[in-house]
């Protein structure tokens, strides 16, 4: 049975990234306790936006955006909160979570994964804090790639390494403003994407060996962490990662 956090109801939910993988999870989420829900993604939506409405009788706003666009995503959330109001949960979800060798990535790959990965979520997290009342929750989702070190995908690790430092600095320069700034570090989500392009059945089967918990993860099982931190429940956490991997890194 589901949680239902009753202070998520009407409240306005802006989610980078939220019509596939673990944001169309989060998105759905979000719909499911009443939230008004905007997201913004590089692909074409409409179907997930009609699913999900005729699944939740809540319709969500979908706003086509490149989000290394700092002018387009500006102007995304600006369109979101005259449709629903300020900004009180930002949700940072989109990624790129592409691999290269160390000696292969060039200055213009480098940039592109900064780009996506890191610059986004700053100029999302500015964007909303401009109108956000106190109470608003913003949730950044990094990786434990940067806890484990991750080979192979350098870009992306560093940008992850920068996403948690940035939500502690962010947390201490707004909190007096009572707005909480955490994120979230999830394991190996089983999305559409990564069992496309990486997740063959030995590389699947070695990572299950590195979990407590010997079940591979859904995108659904980010949505629980998620509203809890969107939520009141959380109201005296900010500046924390929460790490939902099903037992792989150690953080004590």
């Amino acid at each position: 049975m589901n949680a239902t956090f009753h202070d998520l109801r009407d409240a306005s939910v802006f989610i980078t990234g939220g019509g596939s993988g673990i944001g169309a999870a989060l998105t759905e989420g979000f719909l499911a306790q009443g939230a008004r829900v905007a997201f913004v993604g590089r692909s074409d939506a409409a179907a997930f936006v009609d699913a999900a409405d005729a699944t939740y009788q809540n319709r969500p706003l979908f706003i086509r955006c490149d989000i290394t666009d700092t002018d387009a995503l500006r102007a995304a959330m600006d369109r979101a909160a005259a449709a629903h109001g300020p900004v009180s949960v930002l949700v940072n979800n989109a990624a790129n979570d592409m691999r290269h060798s160390a000696m292969d990535v060039t200055p213009d790959i480098w940039d592109a994964s900064q780009a996506v990965n890191l610059k986004a979520y700053f100029f999302a997290c500015q964007k909303a804090a401009e109108r956000m009342e106190p109470g608003g929750s913003i949730i950044n989702y990094s990786s434990i790639t940067y806890l484990m070190g991750a080979a192979g995908m350098v870009p992306y690790v560093t940008a992850n390494a920068g996403i948690m430092g940035m939500t502690r600095a962010l947390a201490r320069e707004w909190g007096p403003r009572g707005i909480r700034v955490n994120a979230i570090a999830p394991g190996w989500v089983f999305t559409e994407k990564q069992e496309t392009m990486w997740a063959t059945p030995e590389a699947k089967a070695a990572f299950l060996d590195k979990q407590c918990l010997r079940a591979f993860m859904a995108p659904q099982d980010m949505v629980g962490g998620t509203l809890f931190l969107a939520s009141s429940m959380s109201a005296m956490m900010t500046g924390q990662t929460m790490v939902i991997d099903a037992g792989v890194a150690s953080t004590g």
